[in-house]
């Protein structure tokens, strides 16, 4: 038995994910990297089993009235820990994106400034007080009555509604209206309030067309739909949306991307004649502070804000002390180039935690965890230095900061070092070391050690010659002013820069518009899908052939079944109790649901008959659950599935199972498998691939891998370009345009262009000092 004062975090039997019974000791007050090539379980140790198992307890404590009102995980699969204190996660997630929440909202400084302006602002004379939610646009008292708060108003016209005007209703002219069996709906409503739907709508009367598309009304009526031979239906009461009001409201209220994208292409967007997109009522922007309004001061990057900030009252010396003090560490960590009003969707996942670790700087909080998932990503090498800085601080304010992370100025950093590995997947899962950082050079096992303690540079890569040149610009975005970029075609092309310097403003201005471009492929981080029910075999369409194969054995046929009978997504061959989810809710009313595997298929997602049918001594319930590396062997003979499989081997996923779910992928593994599903299409003609960050989340021997698959891409003819802070990988570019100096409006212009080489020996660039050290 430990005593109360232990100094360490003993975790005994871990078995969350791949873990294999893992027994870890880790000191407290410390600050410990969880290092190990992807995949290898760093995360189900940090996050999925000493987070959870905090959070857990904590929430023991909560009422249980109150815990019912709180998302709670499940208990982690874990034999003890032993000396866990209170645990604080920053994770990279993000929640579904609004356009109202900001960098003031995350951070709390909007409500700090709404503060200073409502108790210490000017105001007009005879203007009465204004309480703080006045100066809000997310509140009913603050937000302007024209846009709502939004800042700006979206309309729609006829011509955009209807762009075929030579269709009638029923073959599709009112194209902003949904598909299926809704649009069908729509246009039976129509039909029985007397419209004419067989009409080309050019031939209506005027006042017809502007109801269907414009009225506010919805009127209930009786629709007795055409009979099918096939299908009785039954006649019912159906509400008329006008095409305007459901755009309206799908952009306004859906979460899906695909849905708001849609709706968008319908709708024209303008800054708020009311408020001239400043998202305030009249009274809130006729307060000023220092000469300026609310809107104008949220408007300005933080380091320019802080400065404009000086107290002559006493309300407003503590209040602009306050501001002052939080802004900070926000620029401490390299954030200054942001603004107030800057939408969180904007923000990429690093700069997101980043600004989340800003905040609990502030919180004064001793005695705890934090427990960081991987804090140095999106952070060019100077800026890792201030990370390092504030992870001090809050280990020197008492509390211990375990984090998960591959960058090796961070590892190096360590008090205590935890490997996990050897290998990803069922190649993983144990702990190979756990100690001080320097004697990780004896563990033979250790993916990290040979890059850890060798600095020599990699071998030096000869430049390849451009066949061409793309130009993009003059660009005039965000913080670019009148920016041209030349990048050659036929090669590989690094884009760096300080955070917030236009990296990812400059490379968005490639689109299939620039001369040159041809084909376009975007390979970005976000998720492959929402949803369990999509995973890596549907996204690459190697379900299809998983599917075909087993549709086409003896059995499949005598038996009648075709294609869709493997499918679990679609009733027939999917286990109906659970709807082919594998698993259950079971909801304990004061403790958190857990998931349970589902009585009747085990997890198995299909029906017995379904699972009946084998192939090569499987069924596709088996099949599923192998990992890529194993099916690689399983569908040797089978060409289709074969270069799938190969391609995703290729980018190092061959770790991964085939039905793992996308809500379990990093984003780096999202990103390689989009990657592995363009690779697995074939070379047709020259294409450009963008890819913004890709090494990020990776551990250095998976990037050698994926760096050595896109200059694979390039020696067959394509162009890369993609924007990076991995300087091993910029060394072995063929060009580098380098943007600066700094961020924000201390960005935005080019500072260097040329060969790697010739980038290193450029005074004025934060990169250059950086990529010197690792050219060969």
């Amino acid at each position: 038995m430990h005593s109360a004062h232990d100094p360490y975090v003993r975790v005994r039997g871990a078995r969350e994910h791949n873990l294999k019974g893992v027994d870890v000791d880790i000191p407290r007050d410390v600050l410990a990297v969880f290092t190990g090539v992807s995949g290898s379980g760093k995360s189900s140790l940090a996050f999925g089993t000493v987070y959870a198992e905090a959070q857990r307890r904590y929430f023991e404590s909560v009422a249980p009235y109150a815990r019912r009102l709180i998302h709670q995980v499940g208990a982690p699969k874990v034999g003890e820990i032993t000396g866990l204190p209170p645990a604080v996660s920053l994770q990279q997630r993000r929640s579904a994106p609004t356009s109202r929440s900001s960098v003031g909202t995350v951070t709390n400084l909007s409500n700090s400034l709404r503060m200073l302006f409502s108790r210490a602002g000017t105001y007009p004379p005879g203007a009465e007080r204004l309480d703080s939610d006045a100066f809000s646009p997310n509140t009913a008292a603050g937000a302007c009555p024209g846009c709502h708060g939004l800042g700006r108003t979206h309309e729609t016209t006829e011509e955009l509604l209807v762009p075929d005007p030579s269709l009638s209703i029923r073959e599709g002219a009112v194209a902003a209206w949904p598909g299926a069996w809704q649009g069908k709906n729509l246009r039976d409503i129509l039909d029985a309030l007397g419209y004419d739907v067989d009409r080309p709508w050019r031939e209506l009367p005027a006042e017809a067309r502007e109801w269907i598309l414009f009225t506010d009304e919805q009127p209930v009526v009786t629709v007795h739909p055409v009979r099918d031979a096939d299908r009785i239906q039954r006649p019912y009461q159906g509400t008329y949306t006008s095409a305007r009001r459901y755009v309206l409201k799908t952009f306004s209220d859906t979460r899906s991307a695909t849905l708001r994208a849609k709706a968008e292409r319908f709708l024209t967007s303008a800054p708020c004649p009311v408020c001239e997109g400043s998202r305030l009522r009249p009274e809130a922007l006729a307060v000023t502070f220092g000469g300026r309004t609310i809107a104008e001061l949220a408007g300005l990057p933080l380091t320019g804000l802080a400065g404009l900030l000086d107290g002559g009252t006493e309300a407003a010396r503590v209040l602009t002390a306050d501001l002052k003090s939080r802004i900070a560490p926000v620029v401490e960590l390299g954030l200054g180039y942001l603004s107030l009003d800057r939408a969180t969707p904007t923000l990429s996942a690093g700069e997101l935690q980043r600004l989340r670790l800003a905040t609990q700087l502030r919180s004064g909080l001793f005695g705890v965890v934090y427990v960081l998932d991987e804090p140095s990503a999106g952070l060019h090498p100077a800026d890792t230095e201030a990370l390092l800085t504030v992870l001090d601080r809050l280990k020197a304010a008492g509390n211990s900061v375990f984090v998960v992370e591959h960058h090796l100025e961070v590892v190096r950093a360590a008090d205590w070092l935890v490997e996990v590995g050897p290998g990803a997947g069922e190649h993983g899962g144990r702990v190979l070391y756990s100690g001080p950082v320097a004697e990780l050079a004896s563990v033979a096992e250790s993916a990290t050690a040979a890059y850890l303690f060798d600095e020599s540079p990699g071998p030096a890569r000869a430049v390849r010659e451009p066949r061409g040149w793309l130009t993009a610009g003059p660009v005039t975005r965000h913080n670019l002013r009148g920016v041209t970029a030349r990048f050659p075609l036929g090669a590989f092309t690094a884009v760096t820069g300080v955070s917030g310097s236009g990296k990812s403003t400059l490379v968005g201005e490639l689109t299939e518009e620039v001369a040159g471009v041809g084909r376009l492929v975007r390979v970005d981080q976000k998720p492959i899908g929402r949803t369990p029910r999509s995973n890596l075999a549907t996204y690459t369409g190697l379900f299809d052939v998983v599917r075909k194969v087993f549709a086409g054995t003896p059995e499949a046929r005598a038996r009648g079944y075709g294609i869709g009978r493997f499918s679990f997504n679609v009733a027939g061959g999917r286990c109906e109790t659970c709807q082919g989810e594998g698993f259950v809710s079971v909801e304990l009313l004061f403790l958190p649901s857990t998931y349970a595997p589902c009585p009747d298929c085990a997890g198995a997602r299909y029906n017995p008959g379904t699972l009946q049918v084998t192939y090569r001594g499987r069924n596709i319930a088996e099949v599923l659950d192998l990992t890529v590396e194993a099916a690689a062997e399983f569908f040797a003979e089978t060409p289709g599935a074969a270069r799938s499989l190969g391609t995703l081997l290729d980018v190092g996923l061959g770790y991964l199972r085939l039905g793992q779910p996308a809500t379990e992928l990093s984003g780096g593994e999202a990103q390689r498998i989009k990657l592995a599903s363009e690779l697995q299409r074939g070379r047709r003609g020259h294409s450009l691939y963008l890819l913004d960050e890709p090494t990020s989340g990776l551990h250095p021997a998976d990037v050698e891998v994926l760096v050595d698959r896109l200059h694979g891409l390039v020696d067959a003819g394509h162009t890369v370009v993609v924007v990076e802070h991995d300087m091993t990988v910029v060394a072995g570019a063929d060009w580098v345009i380098d943007l600066g100096p700094g961020g924000g409006d201390r960005g935005g212009r080019i500072v260097a262009a040329g060969p790697p080489e010739r980038v290193a020996r450029s005074a004025g660039s934060a990169t250059a000092p950086y990529l010197a050290r690792v050219m060969p």
